[in-house]
Order: structure tokens, then sequence, then C-alpha cells
């Protein structure tokens, strides 16, 4: 590794920001790369007010709509990009394919090509705000043992999270912009509420919502909120949870500590998110390159591989596919069973033989999104009464 080289700066969360990735980054570019990894609230908060602090970004697109007013970002060239014709229909229209619904909120196209005033929109053109990466389709896991009534059902539904079978073991995702999204779903769900948008709450439907929740959780409903993977899987396995939002990271912790766990493929549709590496607007010169090199190297078909075996997709997956056995694709994206035990990045065994991924193929996932996780128009209104739900949380 030359001594002149640049060192990298990345900035974002543990969805993607781990170690073995870090390494594997640094032996094939020859660069020195540093990762800081926050929560995601914490990673957005620095981004804008810290813009010095970091080369590149490497966050949620619905994040987009408080960095890219500030300037924290530069635009990105797409002639840079070595397999920019590779990335699939997804991020470049909304939807995986022509037939699929687009689901409401923060859709990634809507927030891809900046425009000639420079702002961001769907409308192609040759810079975009982030290069679009990982991938999900997210719903909520549980313990069908401990809420047989509930599993006996013919269709998962989001209003699990709100029974009262789930009475003090249920939890939530702590970042008011999902876990909040999660809850509107479950009281949606369960007709409870109804919302004009639910991707964009009102005040008076961020009141009404909170009112319910709170009620909820005067009866106890909620053990505890989590800011990251480890923490959800610290909630099921040592604190009694039996239900809650889900992150993919999770099943590895909840495989090896033996829990009999499903993830749900909800009737009214999975809450999804798009991630992706931005450019910090103060990188020039040998960093800026080094910038390009590195998101060049996250679609070169290894990385992809590695966020498979956590359960993430990639924009260009078909790249990535040259890196996985036959059996780990069709368990992670053909929604075929598992032919094989299948390890995790850790090459612990993580899926079983026989195993088949909640809600199918990678197309069917992608084409049944409710909702999209977004920073809404209320956004700091609904925060601060997010807070009061998660104050009044029993200590873990």
């Amino acid at each position: 590794m030359r001594k002149n080289m640049p060192e990298l700066r990345v900035l974002g969360t543990s969805v993607t920001l781990t170690e073995a990735m870090r390494r594997r980054a640094e032996q094939d570019l020859g660069l020195r790369i540093r990762f800081e990894v926050l929560d995601g609230f914490d990673a957005q908060r620095q981004a804008v007010m810290r813009q010095d602090s970091f080369d590149l970004y490497d966050q949620w697109f619905h994040s987009l709509d408080c960095l890219w007013p500030t300037g924290a970002l530069q635009p990105i060239d797409i002639g840079r990009l070595a397999h920019w014709d590779e990335v699939n229909a997804l991020p470049k229209t909304g939807r995986i394919t022509p037939q699929a619904a687009l689901g409401a909120g923060c859709n990634p196209a809507m927030r891809l090509y900046v425009q000639a005033d420079g702002t961001l929109g769907g409308t192609p053109a040759s810079r975009i705000s982030m290069l679009p990466l990982t991938h999900n389709a997210d719903s909520f896991v549980y313990l069908p043992a401990a809420v047989p009534e509930l599993f006996a059902q013919t269709e998962e539904s989001w209003s699990w999270l709100l029974s009262p079978a789930c009475r003090g073991r249920a939890a939530l995702q702590a970042d008011a912009a999902i876990g909040a999204l999660d809850a509107a779903l479950a009281l949606q769900a369960g007709g409870d509420m109804r919302f004009g948008d639910i991707s964009n709450l009102g005040l008076e439907e961020i009141d009404q919502m909170m009112a319910l929740l709170l009620q909820r959780q005067e009866s106890e409903q909620f053990r505890g909120f989590w800011g990251n993977y480890a923490d959800a899987a610290r909630l099921m396995i040592d604190a009694g949870v039996a239900i809650q939002s889900h992150w993919s990271p999770a099943i590895a912790h909840y495989r090896a500590a033996g829990l009999d766990y499903r993830l749900a493929c909800p009737r009214e549709g999975y809450r999804a998110w798009y991630g992706g590496l931005g450019i910090s607007s103060q990188a020039r010169g040998d960093t800026l390159d080094a910038a390009y090199r590195y998101l060049n190297w996250w679609q070169s078909g290894w990385p992809g591989a590695a966020m498979a075996r956590q359960g993430y997709y990639i924009s260009n997956p078909l790249r990535s596919r040259e890196h996985l056995r036959a059996s780990e694709w069709d368990y992670w994206y053909a929604g075929l069973p598992a032919a094989e035990d299948l390890r995790g990045t850790d090459g612990q065994i993580l899926i079983p033989r026989g195993s088949v991924r909640d809600g199918g193929a990678y197309e069917q996932r992608l084409g049944h999104i409710a909702v999209w996780n977004t920073v809404m128009d209320e956004h700091n209104y609904l925060v601060r009464q997010w807070a009061t739900l998660l104050r009044r949380a029993r200590p873990l």
C-alpha cells in the first residue's frame, strides 16, 4: 500500500460497513479505508453538520431528503461508473418489473438523477445523487411457538405487532423514520387508523397515531426499541421479545442462539429500503479518484455476493452471481429451496437445507412493496413525538 495513497473515510451504518468488507476493499484497491459506523440518525446528522468529516456516505436513499439540500454531497458522474449499464430497473424506474406496484414513499428513482437545476428527480440525466447498491424488502420476525394463535392464521399481517397476544413481547426499530412506518402499517392493518398517505403523515395523523401507540405502551405492549441488528437480536434472545421489526443480518444471531424464528411475508406488503454511496462535496483530487474506485469496487461482484449472504440484494446482481454458489443464488435470489446448508459471512450455517426465503424470488419480494423508508415532511415533529414513546419503554 503506497504511503501517499489517500485514506478514504466512509461514514455509514453497520448495515454495510463491516470489518470484513473494509479489509477486502483495502486488499483489492490498495487503499487505506476507515469506516465510521453510527446509527442511521447519527450518521445523517454528522454528514449534515460536519461535512468535512467524511469522503463517502454509505446510507439510505431516503436520507437524501435531508442531505442533498445542505450541499453535503456532490453529483456523481455516470461516465466514471464502470458498471452503470448493469444496474437493473428498480432504482432507475422505481419498479423491478413494469407490472410491479411502485409502493408509497421514497421510491429511489425519484431521488436518483441530478436535474439541470440541481434538484433530484426521476428524469434520466448524466449525474446521479448516490450510486444505488444494497436494498431489501423488510418486514418483521417472530417466534411461532410464542404466538401460536397468530401463527395459526392463514396470512401474516403487520397487525400482529400490536396484537394483545404479543403484549410485553413486541419491539420496534428506534429510528422514527423506520419504526413509525412499521407502527403505521400495523395500525392500518389492524383497522385502528386509515392514512391519506402512509409514507407522509400529517400533524393530526401523527398525533392520532402516537396517542394509540402510547395507549398500547400503557399496557406494556413494547418490550423495547432497538437501534441496530445486534440490539434486535439481544432483545429476542435475552429479553423475551417474540415479535419485532427486522433487519436481515440479525438472523445469524437468531440461528446461533437456536431460536425457531420465522420471517414474515405480510399480506399488506413489505417495507422496502434502498441504500447506496454518495461522495462528499469536499472530496477533490486523489481522494475523489479513490472514491470513484471504491464505488466501482462495490459493483465488481464480490461485495454484492457478500451482501447476499446477509440477505441483501445488490443493484447489478448478475455480476455477483459469478461469486455465489448455485445453491446460494437459488435461495437468495431465485426463491428456490436451499439445496444444501448455506453459510453466512462468518462461515457458520445460516440457512438450513430445504429452507425457502420468505416472499419467494427477488422479483416477487420487490414487487410486493407497501411503502419505502421515507423522511416525511413533518419528520422533525414525528421524531419529537416518537421520542416520547421511547422514553416510556422499560429499561432493558
